[in-house]
């Protein structure tokens, strides 16, 4: 036999892998006030007390189906066997300033892997997060996964964030400096819309599961769930620090003089209505969308 070939047939050990313990797994729509991730199978039911994982996101719409079938597949890496014993909890490297510090001024790649201890420094858990990496809001919230909280990503040109949003749920206009994002849909359905710069007509599209757009570096855009179930999406980065800026909070952020002066063409308000305006600005992921609200139930 071939040499080659020998060494091929020595080398099919090394590449069996242990199967998963359970999965794939399925956002469960049904649930009111909660993403539930639930295992599928004939004893899913049954298994859903032990096994199922919560996140929870603040006010819902009353359930539309109670046996609403689930149509988005989340696949939870964490559920695969491992051959390694799990590392101590204090592994983690988010949000070392000291350590991402030092990568930052490594100066070759294969240096900066090495200075890694843990083989799970390189997975990122987005329904148990690092502290400081949510946003939260009554409509839902978002969790980024950046060089800061993910320090594994320092080099890799890259970044992403995961957004629940609860029925009505929306994710109020904002921009990302540094990054154009990459949108995709996995459960239920969103509005987008996006301006580029001065003169740009507005792009509004409405996305269902496993659509996505693309919102342009720069872009004030915004995105909302105009339905009574719970949305997710999945937005990936060009930068391993995009940022983010909220544009009617940072706006009423400005001195009032300044803000005064910017409306002041269309129309007028005394000073002391300004602080009326501040305090009715929601949260990064705030309820919207008056029909909606009526339809849900959460006027």
């Amino acid at each position: 036999m071939h040499p080659a070939a020998l060494c091929a047939i020595s080398l099919l050990p090394l590449l069996t892998f242990a199967a998963p313990r359970a999965g794939p797994y399925l956002v469960d729509p049904s649930a009111a006030s909660a993403i539930n991730i639930l295992p599928t199978g004939s004893n899913a039911a049954a298994s859903s007390t032990s096994t199922s994982t919560t996140v929870v996101f603040g006010t819902a719409a009353p359930s539309t189906s109670a046996s609403a079938t689930p149509t988005s597949p989340i696949t939870n890496t964490s559920a695969s066997a491992s051959s390694s014993a799990a590392p101590p909890a204090d592994t983690s490297l988010a949000n070392n300033d000291t350590f991402i510090a030092d990568l930052l001024t490594t100066a070759k790649a294969v240096d900066r892997i090495n200075k890694f201890t843990h083989d799970t420094q390189f997975k990122f858990d987005f329904k148990n997060p690092p502290t400081d990496t949510l946003a939260k809001g009554n409509g839902g919230m978002t969790v980024r996964a950046d060089r800061k909280s993910f320090p594994a990503l320092v080099g890799t040109g890259g970044s992403m964030s995961v957004g629940f949003l609860g029925p009505c749920g929306f994710n109020t206009p904002h921009t990302h400096p540094r990054s154009t994002e990459f949108n995709i849909v996995v459960q239920g359905t969103l509005v987008t819309q996006f301006t580029l710069e001065n003169k740009a007509h507005s792009i509004h599209n409405t996305l269902g599961t496993f659509q996505m757009t693309a919102f342009p570096l720069g872009a004030l855009h915004t995105e909302y769930n105009p339905e009574c179930e719970p949305a997710t999406f999945v937005a990936g980065f060009a930068s391993e620090d995009p940022g983010v800026q909220q544009t009617a909070q940072a706006f009423f952020g400005l001195d009032t003089n300044i803000v005064e002066a910017a409306v002041g063409n269309d129309f007028t308000f005394e000073g002391k209505d300004v602080d009326k305006f501040r305090s009715l600005i929601p949260n990064n992921v705030a309820l919207g969308v008056e029909s909606c609200l009526k339809k849900c139930g959460l006027h």
